[in-house]
């Protein structure tokens, strides 16, 4: 017998008397997908540039991505916005980034429309659109699509994955994260890894079983319950991080360097039709030296960096295989719709040399060869935080120019793979068909016979910027539905219209060519300049990989895609330009609470991220532990942030109080109280009192003195030559315990503290931490 049921919020159907016997029963009418619905399963790569999977060309072995292909469908003209979170900001909801608010990183956000990193919720989430039409939603792997500010256990968790659609999260919220010791959150809440690196741990891996274990979840549950699962591996961002065994596959097979590597690419591009047969390679980079004319020990270490992020994206392949295998397993993988995309190209972030440490590169404190050949058998390791350099990044955005942050299609160019065999009849063939992420949400709706919502939960959607590229899956000659499409990523700009494209690069066509060095801010005047005289023109319908300028031969194409940039400037919020990058993390926003000083935190509570930490670099500062130590003694953390690739440790050791500056794995410094702390109870004090001013050209911070304190009275002083910066990188404030990756090899993680730890107190006011300590501390600098 078929229950009554009704939609809530109309009329009750059944009826209502006064006894059980004078009624009859009606149920609010459960929300099913349609019968048959499809799952959907959205891949988004980090990093990965237009000539690194297999499918695209590359000799890096990419098998059950490049199967996708095979029985699906390669885009060889999907663009994206040059960075990670404004892409991602354009998967999710059909809308432009910076009407998404997301111009940049979160981490770079400012106070305007388009910049402040607050998606509205008037721009929903695909996860918003598919909850509502009766979907199971899942996010596992790489969010950052959080206001950073937002992102500790004070939230507002509202733009959390769990405020924004989805049932279920797993991952990291931040842009980036080791894969050893990962920043984790389950749900709404921080974890830690299950098992160590020495376990066998990886974060591929971890990813790839949660997402199993969600669906298999709500399988057993409702088998018939489609499911949409975004699925971002930390691949391949870095730190790049493999087992060595899969970077030992690769041994020797990247010896003969870049130029090879884009030689190679860029003919088996074109014998798989992944290109056009008269595409130009691109022309050499100015800023990627020629590889022979390195020294034999910088090749050697540039090849076993690009061998390590080959077993990287290989490795994450693997895992991606193994939740490909489930859905066949299980009897969803044919009416699954699997979309593959990346969201930028690759990456520089590496810099010329490439680094074993990528937190050197943000605060320009690069290592020398000798540095780095030091620790070449341990990159990919738990120990390193590596990135190849340049020549790599232009090698892996064959056959274009220049890489992710620029708007060449070196950074906005990406692989993009759709399979759904019970749904697209064609198989193994290539569109060229232009689209960009924006597109995806409406091909997906489309594809699951959805309109897009005029509401999701009681507010007003705007119309998607998007269109639909569905009418290309079994088509190949369908037109293409997107004309026009414009770009702005940290100043660089560019537009596309109708097999043009105008490109207007800042600070320059490359960093040898510019007179302006990387993240100078944009003025009236110099953007006036800009407008005059450095917009490039290339016909990409005839000039796909942009080798020809034809500004000169075209100036009123020209003049009419500038006009154009800033029509389409005008609707999505771009303005004002702002050329800024790593400048942009010291600009001021709002908090959660008022301005203050005085921070306390307590043993056992969450990790404090650092952009709602206290700031510490440069600055005076003191930390103070209210601890009560046993006769027994005591020793463990008090206080840290960041881990082995950079950061600082407060703690107790061998009965003594010790502090620890890891200078971006460079050199540690440390302070050491000259005396045993005694059992009971204490206030025991670090301050740091800067001496100096820091140099950012030079990567360093302020020097300063480094004082220790036992109830206010100082019992350990040294000088520190150099500090951190600018930021420190995985890992924010932690209290009682150092886990996962550790500042310091003097100690083990987790190093928990033994004693009782009541709280720790960081004051940022600059006063000290005694009038008495000030002026022992000022004789004893005397002496």
């Amino acid at each position: 017998m078929a229950l009554n049921e009704y939609t809530p919020g109309t009329a009750f159907p059944g009826e209502i008397g006064r006894t059980i016997d004078q009624s009859s029963p009606a149920w609010p009418k459960p929300v099913r997908a349609a019968a048959g619905a499809p799952n959907v399963l959205m891949i988004v790569f980090d990093d990965v540039g237009y000539g690194q999977l297999g499918c695209y060309g590359s000799p890096i072995a990419t098998p059950h991505l490049d199967a996708l292909a095979a029985d699906g469908l390669l885009y060889s003209n999907m663009h994206t916005t040059a960075l990670c979170s404004p892409s991602r900001s354009c998967i999710i909801t059909g809308r432009n980034h910076h009407a998404n608010g997301m111009a940049a990183v979160t981490e770079f956000s400012t106070g305007y429309p388009g910049y402040d990193g607050n998606i509205p919720f008037s721009n929903g989430f695909l996860s918003e659109m598919l909850l509502a039409r009766g979907y199971n939603t899942y996010a596992v792997g790489k969010w950052h699509l959080t206001p950073a500010d937002q992102e500790s256990a004070a939230g507002p968790y509202n733009r959390w994955p769990l405020g924004r659609g989805f049932e279920r999260f797993y991952g990291f919220l931040g842009g980036d994260t080791s894969q050893w010791y990962p920043d984790l959150v389950h749900d709404n809440h921080q974890v830690e890894p299950e098992r160590t690196p020495e376990e066998g741990y990886h974060l591929s891996e971890d990813l790839a079983d949660k997402a199993i274990q969600f669906v298999a979840d709500a399988k057993q549950a409702a088998p018939d319950k489609p499911f949409f699962l975004y699925f971002c591996p930390a691949a391949a961002h870095a730190p790049h991080h493999v087992p060595r065994e899969w970077a030992d596959r690769y041994k020797g097979r990247f010896d003969e360097g870049w130029e090879a590597y884009r030689e190679m690419v860029f003919d088996r591009q074109k014998q798989m039709g992944v290109i056009p047969a008269d595409a130009e390679l691109s022309e050499r980079d100015p800023d990627v030296p020629e590889w022979n004319s390195l020294s034999p020990d910088a090749r050697r270490l540039a090849a076993r960096m690009m061998e390590v992020y080959a077993g990287f994206l290989t490795h994450t392949d693997h895992h991606i295989g193994r939740v490909l295998d489930f859905l066949k397993e299980i009897g969803e993988f044919d009416n699954t719709i699997v979309a593959v995309v990346s969201d930028n190209g690759a990456s520089s972030e590496g810099g010329v040399t490439g680094t074993t440490n990528e937190l050197q590169f943000f605060n320009n404190a690069q290592e020398s060869l000798e540095e780095s050949l030091r620790d070449i058998d341990e990159l990919g390791g738990p120990d390193t935080f590596n990135h190849y350099p340049w020549g790599w990044t232009w090698a892996g955005n064959t056959p274009f120019r220049r890489w992710k942050r620029e708007t060449y299609r070196g950074g906005t160019s990406d692989p993009f793979l759709i399979h759904w065999p019970r749904g697209i009849a064609s198989r193994g063939e290539v569109r060229t068909q232009y689209a960009h992420l924006i597109d995806i949400v409406p091909t997906v709706l489309e594809l699951l016979d959805i309109e897009p919502p005029e509401t999701i939960n009681g507010v007003d959607q705007t119309p998607l910027h998007g269109v639909s590229f569905a009418h290309t899956l079994d088509d190949s000659a369908a037109p293409t539905l997107r004309h026009t499409q414009y770009f702005e990523m940290l100043g660089h700009r560019a537009i596309d219209h109708d097999g043009w494209r105008a490109v207007c690069p800042w600070p320059g066509p490359s960093f040898a060519e510019s007179e302006r060095p990387f993240g100078t801010p944009i003025t009236a005047e110099a953007l006036a300049e800009l407008d005059a005289a450095d917009w490039e023109l290339y016909h990409v319908a005839e000039d796909f990989a942009e080798n020809h300028d034809v500004a000169a031969q075209h100036p009123d194409k020209l003049a009419e895609l500038i006009r154009l940039w800033y029509v389409e400037a005008g609707k999505y919020q771009v303005l004002p330009i702002d050329g800024r990058a790593m400048a942009r993390l010291l600009d001021e926003r709002p908090q959660l609470t008022e301005n203050r000083t005085s921070y306390t935190l307590r043993p056992g509570t969450q990790m404090l991220p650092a952009a709602v930490a206290p700031r510490l670099f440069n600055r005076p500062h003191s930390i103070t532990a209210d601890v009560t130590i046993s006769a027994d003694g005591a020793e463990g953390v008090l206080l840290c942030e960041g881990g082995y690739t950079g950061g600082w440790s407060f703690y107790l050791q061998h009965g003594r109080l010790h502090y620890t500056h890891n200078y971006v794995r460079r050199s540690w410094l440390t302070v050491s109280s000259e005396e045993v702390i005694p059992a009971g109870r204490h206030r025991l004090g670090f301050e740091f009192q800067p001496t100096g001013l820091p140099d950012f050209t030079q990567g360093k911070g302020a020097p300063g003195r480094a004082l220790l304190y036992l109830d206010g009275r100082l019992v350990g002083q040294a000088d520190f030559p150099v500090t951190t910066p600018i930021i420190f990188n995985p890992g924010g404030l932690r209290c009682g315990a150092n886990p996962g990756s550790v500042v310091t090899s003097e100690y083990s993680a987790p190093f928990r503290f033994t004693g009782t730890l009541h709280s720790v107190t960081v004051d940022v006011s600059g006063t000290p931490i005694s009038d008495a300590a000030s002026e022992m501390r000022a004789a004893m600098a005397r002496q």
